[in-house]
């Protein structure tokens, strides 16, 4: 092989190991590694570390959970969206999170009759503003669709020792509306009473096709066909 021929080969070979090494650099030691999944455990930790700071504040320990509960925007509630993610070969998560949230419910006879949250989707941020600019442009539109919203369609009847601050498992049926589409979903659900608080977290299953969501890949990245939006709500009353 002449000298040319093993120059241009050379910077082939180069330009080959830059486009999987770089990647791989970059995600192992580089970028963040992605948050653990949203669970009980994500706020109810940090909502005690408040009221132990006030503690003249702190109500009494709930024994009736009858009445309405709200979750105020920026306030512990977080609501988020994860990926997975192939960056040039290199297995990855993609998470974007924000605390723009409401939500309401309300709960008779020890069952919660009534439910629903509004995301506010423009707050939604991951760690690279590049995926950010892609979630709010072409993926999910959030100039023609800025909130995204659940509601109840079902009642959920808790056990009996929903108010004992031990974390119930549970499930909800209701509609789900993202970028515009709504559709019945059924997903499962965390719940634990702690102080004065009920907060309530799960996740919920995004098949993009089915919610008329763009290809949220780009050339060299590619990412599974479905997602999960997560949620973990402080509720108060």
């Amino acid at each position: 092989m002449n000298k040319p021929a093993r120059l241009i080969l050379s910077v082939v070979v180069v330009a080959g190991l830059g486009v999987t090494v770089g990647p791989w650099v970059y995600i192992n030691f580089i970028k963040d590694d992605a948050p653990a999944a949203l669970d009980i455990n994500s706020v109810t930790s940090s909502t005690a570390e408040s009221a132990d700071q006030s503690i003249d504040t702190v109500a009494a320990p709930i024994t009736d959970a009858s009445g309405d509960w709200q979750v105020l925007p920026n306030t512990d509630s977080v609501v988020g969206y994860r990926v997975k993610e192939i960056l040039f070969g290199q297995a990855t998560e993609g998470v974007g999170r924000t605390k723009g949230v409401e939500a309401a419910l309300t709960i008779e006879d020890n069952a919660v009759t009534t439910a629903s949250f509004t995301v506010q989707m423009g707050t939604l941020m991951s760690d690279t503003a590049k995926r950010d600019g892609q979630f709010n442009g072409r993926i999910m539109d959030v100039a023609t669709y800025p909130t995204a919203t659940f509601s109840l369609t079902q009642p959920i009847t808790l056990p009996a020792n929903a108010v004992s601050g031990e974390v119930i498992t549970t499930e909800a049926t209701g509609e789900l509306t993202l970028r515009g589409t709504t559709k019945p979903v059924t997903f499962p659900l965390e719940a634990q009473v702690q102080g004065s608080t009920f907060t309530v977290a799960g996740n919920i299953t995004i098949v993009f096709d089915e919610w008329s969501i763009p290809e949220p890949g780009l050339p060299g990245i590619s990412v599974d066909p479905q997602g999960l939006l997560e949620f973990a709500l402080v509720f108060t009353r």
